[in-house]
């Protein structure tokens, strides 16, 4: 349905994306996964005609985006990372307005954004203005807002940010409805791990302008199957603990969060000898050791030497 072949933004000197080569097939959610500033909001850009790229081109059914971008834009929707509403305008109201820009009227709108409050649980608000809705029914409204035009292809930009847990699983429990019923084809970024491994089909990882890894899920883990993920614990990490593990040649990726540290080690490596000896050396007493089998996360950190969120 949608490639995208050798595709680039470069400003002046700087690759913002580079010789980016993609597939999205009908009826597929895909996930793109990247820290903050690996170029995914600048790949989402393009493949939404939003900006032109320096190099490469998009194809969708075969024919150029470059050339031609009406078609494609009649049939994508794109629920952006900011929420586009006005706080002013009742929930219909800004569905009428949104309609109306998507050169929709009469019966045909009115039937429309009916069917819409419904999917996202919004009928019952409809007369509401959006400042009175909570973050969460926020989220939705925006999703609504992409969905009147009944598109072939959403483009849906980190959906579940800063909502609530009852919110994000309608959200996502609808994002898997729509592609089920209605064989809606979906570009998916999410600053979450566990719902890219719920949602996705296949997903892409981008890191410095780059597609660094392709794949289903399984595809993806089995980078790491030659290697361990441990998570170590402790009442109180120091620096002095953390800058051993760090400088230890069998160590592969090393991440800190709270008190935990997250490392990644060759399998043939048993290590859980050295790691109470540098813990006993620096003084620090560990709670837990735990081995786990890798995650997507675990191989997003061996790739990009970063969790998801730095």
């Amino acid at each position: 349905m949608l490639e995208l072949m050798n595709l680039s933004k470069r400003y002046k000197q700087f690759y913002a994306v580079k010789n980016m080569n993609m597939y999205i097939e009908k009826g597929e959610i895909v996930g793109l996964l990247g820290p903050n500033g690996a170029g995914k909001s600048t790949a989402i850009s393009m493949l939404s005609t939003l900006i032109d790229p320096t190099e490469g081109d998009v194809f969708f059914k075969k024919k150029s985006v470059l050339k031609n971008p009406t078609p494609l834009r009649k049939v994508t929707g794109v629920v952006p990372q900011e929420i586009a509403l006005y706080q002013d305008l009742t929930a219909e109201e800004n569905l009428y307005f949104f309609g109306r820009i998507y050169q929709m009227s009469g019966s045909n709108l009115k039937q429309k954004i009916d069917e819409v409050l419904k999917l996202i649980g919004l009928a019952d608000r409809r007369k509401d203005v959006v400042k009175k809705f909570s973050g969460g029914m926020r989220r939705r409204l925006n999703i609504g807002v992409a969905l009147l035009h009944d598109p072939e292809f959403l483009i849906m930009d980190e959906p579940t940010v800063g909502i609530d847990p009852q919110s994000r699983n309608y959200i996502l429990e609808t994002v898997k409805r729509l592609n089920e019923e209605k064989g809606l084809t979906i570009l998916y970024t999410s600053h979450y791990m566990e719902e890219v491994e719920y949602l996705c089909d296949r997903i892409y990882i981008m890191d410095r302008g780059n597609l660094i890894a392709v794949g289903t899920k399984d595809e993806i883990k089995e980078i790491l199957s030659s290697e361990h993920t441990i998570y170590i614990e402790a009442e109180i990490l120091n620096k002095t603990f953390i800058k051993a593990l760090d400088d230890e040649p069998t160590i592969k990726e090393l991440v800190t969060k709270n008190e935990t540290v997250t490392i990644i080690v060759p399998k043939e490596i048993n290590v859980f000898q050295l790691i109470t000896k540098l813990a006993s050396e620096a003084k620090v007493e560990l709670k837990s050791v735990n081995v786990k089998t890798p995650t997507l996360e675990d191989v997003f950190l061996h790739l990009t030497g970063r969790a998801l969120r730095d």
